[in-house]
């Protein structure tokens, strides 16, 4: 049974402890957050917000469309743009205009070392 006990302890130390390891990137705002994660998705959705200007076309229509954005964010903290799909290239590139306007961040660490993470997020505008 003591044995059992301390199996089950070490199997449990190591899954805490490797989560542990891997931080994500913080964005301004968010240092002193509890839950990291649920402040930069929070701030991400206000960015989206307050800095996506929807295109108009040659007629002066507003142009909507669905895009699927990939981003990264680097070693530096800073937001590089990887990927845009969308059957809208105005919807897309306003996308692409929106995240270039992302603020630098401290970024994540796995082990205890900096990296670059990457997003995926979908919007609908």
């Amino acid at each position: 049974m003591k044995r059992l006990l301390l199996i089950a302890s070490f199997v449990f130390g190591t899954v805490g402890t490797i989560a542990a390891q891997q931080t994500s990137p913080v964005w301004p705002g968010c240092e002193n957050s509890e839950d990291v994660k649920a402040c930069f998705n929070q701030k991400l959705s206000q960015h989206v917000k307050e800095n996506y200007e929807y295109p108009q076309n040659d007629a002066g229509e507003y142009v909507r469309g669905k895009v699927t954005i990939k981003f990264e964010v680097d070693e530096e903290g800073k937001v590089n743009v990887l990927n845009i799909e969308g059957n809208e290239p105005l919807v897309n590139e306003a996308a692409k205009k929106m995240i270039k306007k992302m603020p630098k961040m401290k970024p994540g660490k796995l082990q205890g070392e900096v990296d670059a993470r990457e997003f995926t997020v979908s919007y609908k505008f």
